[in-house]
């Protein structure tokens, strides 16, 4: 199969100075115990130039470059932060296989279906680079090909042909083979893989044994690495540990926004739309709080949710500094995307789902409502409000998924919805109901029509007025009606019924 490789330099600093953008150039290190002793995982490029290296004491490094900053190196968090880059991806290609700390494998199969695989490297650069990340990219038959081309070859996108796999490897140098057999092969003199591969396989096996042999093997292009996709997590979410308790709102908004861009990435990837979150702050030394944040649509834009978890808890008060910030999604629902009208501005669909999204957690799910058509003809029952719920998945003929068949209780069809129509239009009916229905006291002048009217103690002069929509019905129920529907618009009041 066709498998691409995905290296991200030095991952895990990378995140770090994603996390924290005023690391940005500066000499920075990540730290791991090691036998009682804090070495060096990873290090900047500051630090690189400096001297520090990873293996190196803390203690060594710090006398190099005294104005080096250091940071726990978390290999779990790593491998969960890698693990969303590759959901990220799921748009482009049917699965991934991790290789942590700096890279992945992922499928590259669906080439094809955008453009071809230099366009698919082109295109998962992107997505790293949305994210923050500088990345190369090699898709190749093997999986030794693709990932030792990735991380020692000279190109940001690179495509190895089937069956040429010894050719590209041969200018590598023998470093690039990561492990003990290049050590033996440099005893013999050699300098490059392809100098590896021209030596005879009976003589490299007699020499070193199995390990020569395969190293042998995979220099000649030979490599039968078998791809295990990663299986998805059914629950999706996300958690970021601070370097130190914050007792302000700016270090945790840092984290919200990596967690957010982060799940907002893996949520498009599997082609999901975020309906329900809830954020977990977990204090120091002990407690959490949690807020939930309901949606007024469906979304995987990390913008928005940013926007929302920040009036959610900019505001907040707790009792203690956090310590950690967590992100769940509890309701997702299949990302269908949005078809706006012609002229409007994606900016502006955002801000009023931001203004939705603020009043239905604010006031509660049931505030936030919209109107449902209803099969009747009186105009005050034509609707009827309608709490908000993400649409249901459809399911026909068309959809991916084909239609449900009566052992999966496929619903009964609906009765269609008779519109009363008039003229070819549909007529309008009153969109806002009052409590109780308002005593009109009217004016009216010699012909009939009206003048004017008090109401709520007040004298409005009518501007316009259309009818009467002369209405009876409903005589099988205990409130029938037979009844004369004016429209007249009031001075100072506006349109009313």
């Amino acid at each position: 199969m066709r498998r691409g490789y995905l290296y991200v330099t030095r991952f895990p600093v990378q995140r770090k100075v994603i996390e924290s953008p005023a690391l940005a150039g500066q000499p920075l290190v990540l730290v791991e115990e090691v036998r009682g002793q804090r070495r060096v995982a990873f290090a900047s490029t500051r630090a690189l130039k400096a001297g520090v290296r990873p293996g190196m004491t803390l203690t060594a490094a710090t006398a190099l470059e005294p104005g080096l900053r250091h940071f726990p190196y978390r290999p779990k968090d790593e491998a969960q932060a890698l693990a969303a880059l590759g959901e990220s991806l799921l748009g482009l290609c049917p699965g991934f296989q991790r290789d942590a700390p700096e890279g992945l494998w992922f499928d590259a199969s669906a080439a094809h279906l955008v453009g071809g695989e230099p366009e698919l490297g082109a295109r998962v650069l992107e997505v790293c680079a949305e994210q923050g990340y500088r990345a190369h990219v090699t898709v190749a038959s093997e999986a030794f090909t693709s990932r030792v081309l990735a991380r020692h070859g000279s190109r940001r996108v690179e495509v190895v042909p089937q069956g040429q796999g010894a050719r590209a490897l041969a200018p590598l140098p023998l470093g690039a083979l990561e492990d003990a057999a290049a050590r033996a092969f440099s005893v013999l003199g050699l300098s490059t893989l392809g100098e590896v591969a021209a030596l005879p396989a009976g003589a490299v096996t007699a020499r070193g044994g199995a390990s020569a042999a395969r190293a042998h093997a995979r220099c000649r292009g030979v490599d039968d690495t078998p791809f295990t996709p990663e299986p998805l997590e059914e629950a999706l979410e996300d958690r970021v540990v601070l370097d130190a308790p914050a007792d302000t709102f700016e270090p945790v908004q840092f984290a919200l926004k990596t967690l957010l861009d982060r799940l907002g990435a893996r949520l498009s990837g599997r082609q999901r739309a975020a309906v329900r979150l809830t954020f977990v702050l977990r204090l120091d030394p002990t407690g959490e709080a949690e807020v939930p944040l309901l949606l007024a649509r469906p979304t995987a834009r990390a913008k928005l949710l940013l926007d929302l978890a920040r009036h959610r808890l900019g505001e907040m008060r707790l009792e203690r500094p956090v310590a950690e910030v967590a992100v769940r999604v509890d309701a997702h629902d299949e990302d269908l995307g949005q078809q706006l009208a012609l002229g409007d501005a994606p900016e502006g669909d955002a801000a009023l789902e931001g203004v939705l999204s603020r009043l239905a957690t604010t006031l509660g799910e049931e505030a936030l409502f919209a109107a449902s058509l209803e099969p009747v003809h009186r105009p005050e029952s034509a609707h009827a409000p309608k709490a908000f719920h993400p649409p249901e998945a459809r399911r026909g003929l068309l959809s991916p998924s084909g239609p449900l068949s009566p052992s999966e209780g496929a619903p009964e069809p609906a009765a269609p919805i008779t519109v009363w129509r008039e003229a070819g239009a549909a007529r309008e009916r009153p969109s806002r109901l009052l409590a109780q229905p308002a005593r009109l006291e009217a004016e009216v002048g010699a012909s009939g029509e009206m003048l004017a009217a008090r109401l709520a103690g007040r004298r409005h002069r009518v501007t316009a007025m259309a009818g009467p929509e002369r209405l009876g019905g409903e005589w099988w129920t205990d409130t029938p009606y037979q009844r004369d529907y004016y429209r007249v618009h009031f001075e100072g009041l506006g349109p009313a019924w």
